[in-house]
């Protein structure tokens, strides 16, 4: 894995990628967009990777949470925020229920709250990554340990 950060963003307004863009370019992120869940689904098979996505919860063809829900199955790990103007309680629930969601956010957004929120979504897969990384040594050492012990009940 690299140790870039990536930070997909996809809405199917132009304007909305044009203002992610512009709030996180001073940031040590790669920032891919997607003007559709299906293309955003395109470049996650291209870039696994990617550590946060900010969908809209309204676009045409495939919904925000629709194409999150398949982000949360496909990867997992990836930390996933809703972007919506219409944050009416059953789109709230429905986006955390189904695809799983760390954040949702309103439009408009506050942009420093915005960064702080991704700083954040960053942090908490980076844990998660790193605990996958400690469970996996961890198991490694439980089988070297059980190992030994099999070694000196042998003697």
């Amino acid at each position: 894995m690299s140790d870039t950060i990536k930070l997909l963003c996809v809405d199917d307004e132009r304007n909305v990628l044009r203002a992610l863009e512009r709030i996180f370019m001073d940031d040590d992120y790669e920032i891919l967009t997607a003007a559709s869940g299906e293309d955003g689904l395109s470049i996650f098979a291209e870039n696994p990777d990617i550590s946060v996505v900010i969908s809209d919860y309204r676009m045409p063809g495939m919904n925000g949470v629709e194409f999150l829900s398949q982000v949360c199955e496909k990867y997992p790990n990836t930390v996933r925020i809703v972007l919506s103007g219409y944050a009416d309680t059953t789109s709230v629930v429905s986006a955390i229920n189904e695809g799983q969601i760390y954040k949702f956010v309103s439009k408009p957004w506050s942009d420093e709250e915005l960064r702080q929120t991704v700083a954040k979504a960053v942090e908490s897969f980076a844990l998660h990554q790193q605990n996958q990384r400690m469970a996996i040594e961890l198991e490694a050492l439980k089988l070297e340990l059980a190992a030994l012990k099999n070694g000196k009940s042998e003697k």
